[in-house]
């Protein structure tokens, strides 16, 4: 294809570049072993700060709680959760949808990160980031059912927590109607690694009990 033997300008601002970068990302995403270089690459361009691409790019604001995120803000969890995803996204029915949600899947947090009472909280990020992610794919695609795709595994993304704590969150019903409870599993294992002094061997296990509990749901 054209697109991919043109150099793309990170000094140009159009649309033409935009559509090409797009494509870049996704073959980066797809092909990368560490797709995070790339994004590091263009993450201080001129084109990364415009819409949409800003979305992402805004990660770079948004930070987290040092309890649960030591590696600092969205950003730098987010390269390592797309790092972790493309080591894993062979387990995937989908690659590419797979993918975009490790890279979007917490598109959310810059617009719901609040402190509270010395917190650094982000609630209902995964429900506003589906609501983002949809809106950032829609800039470049009409295939509806990949963009669906996408946004319901970033919207239940958090399920594995919920469910595994059997707290009020939980709702496998809904999930299940929506999206597949073996991709939300290997996006949440993805997003569990995707941080320093995370245990694989305590996320395996968190994994296997949110799985039988998903399996073993009956609707009441």
């Amino acid at each position: 294809m054209q697109l991919k033997q043109k150099e793309l300008n990170y000094d140009l601002t159009d649309d033409e570049t935009k559509e090409i970068l797009l494509y870049e990302i996704n073959n980066h995403l797809l092909m990368d072993d560490k797709p995070s270089e790339f994004f590091d690459s263009i993450a201080s361009t001129a084109i990364f700060r415009e819409h949409p691409f800003n979305m992402i790019y805004n990660m770079k604001y948004a930070e987290q709680s040092p309890v649960y995120h030591p590696e600092g803000n969205v950003w730098n969890h987010t390269m390592m959760v797309i790092d972790y995803a493309a080591r894993e996204k062979h387990k995937s029915r989908n690659e590419k949808v797979f993918m975009w949600a490790a890279l979007l899947h917490d598109i959310g947090k810059p617009d719901t990160t609040k402190k509270r009472k010395g917190k650094i909280t982000s609630y209902d990020h995964e429900k506003v980031g589906a609501v983002m992610a949809g809106e950032f794919l829609k800039e470049f695609t009409t295939d509806h059912k990949f963009i669906h795709q996408v946004e319901h595994l970033i919207r239940w993304h958090m399920q594995i927590l919920h469910v595994v704590k059997n707290n009020g969150f939980a709702d496998i019903k809904s999930m299940k109607e929506e999206t597949d409870i073996e991709e939300v599993a290997l996006l949440g294992f993805c997003d569990r690694l995707g941080r320093k002094g995370s245990d694989i061997g305590k996320e395996k296990q968190n994994i296997h009990v949110f799985l039988q509990k998903c399996r073993e749901y009956k609707e009441k």
